[in-house]
């Protein structure tokens, strides 16, 4: 199937994703399915193949792609709203960010980096920077501080933009949650989630 769902509108192209799956389940064949749509993608799949210019840079389960992503093009793709990407500078335990500030990596990742340093883009999805009081806590030696640039409620959550680290960001945070633009709020990156990219390949030195 080559984009069927590419010309419906939104209320049937989500209806059509469960008839398709549906009969692929009953009929029981082997299905390729191409589409640009990564919730397609993500819906539907029992196995995701990501190409890009003709190269396959992945192939995996969609949670597999989600949070074990082998290079920053697929961490991009993958995910709405997309990975957040920060260039910054790892010096021994610390990232600095373009805008000065500073965070300090748990053992865990350290780990994961096995003595790389230097110039990388640190990518983080939505969901994991937090703003409650229980992972404020936990993780208050990593505190932040920013000012919401906008807004977006989506009913069963809110996506708080704001300017942090040289770059836009996007937190996806609870409906309980409520911010309003021009407040300033304090976060921190949950310290097992964040991806370490390199900045001319992609590859994600995490993932290795």
């Amino acid at each position: 199937m080559d984009e069927p769902l590419s010309n419906l509108d939104a209320k049937l192209r989500v209806s059509m994703r469960t008839e398709i799956s549906k009969l692929h389940r009953q009929i029981g064949a082997t299905t390729i399915y191409v589409t640009h749509d990564q919730v397609e993608a993500m819906t539907m799949a029992d196995r995701i193949v990501i190409m890009k210019d003709g190269v396959i840079q992945q192939v995996g389960k969609p949670m597999e792609l989600y949070d074990h992503p082998v290079n920053q093009f697929v961490a991009g793709f993958i995910g709405s709203p997309q990975m957040n990407f920060f260039d910054v500078t790892v010096d021994k335990d610390t990232v600095k960010f373009n805008d000065g500030s500073t965070m300090t990596l748990s053992e865990g990742m350290m780990k994961k980096l096995n003595g790389r340093q230097g110039e990388m883009v640190l990518g983080i999805r939505g969901e994991d920077i937090k703003m409650d009081a229980q992972n404020m806590e936990l993780n208050k030696d990593n505190a932040q501080h920013a000012v919401i640039t906008d807004t977006e409620v989506m009913g069963n959550e809110n996506n708080l933009y704001f300017n942090f680290g040289g770059a836009q960001a996007v937190a996806r945070v609870s409906k309980y949650e409520i911010s309003q633009i021009g407040d300033r709020i304090n976060f921190v990156f949950m310290p097992s989630k964040m991806h370490f990219f390199d900045k001319e390949t992609g590859v994600n030195y995490t993932e290795a």
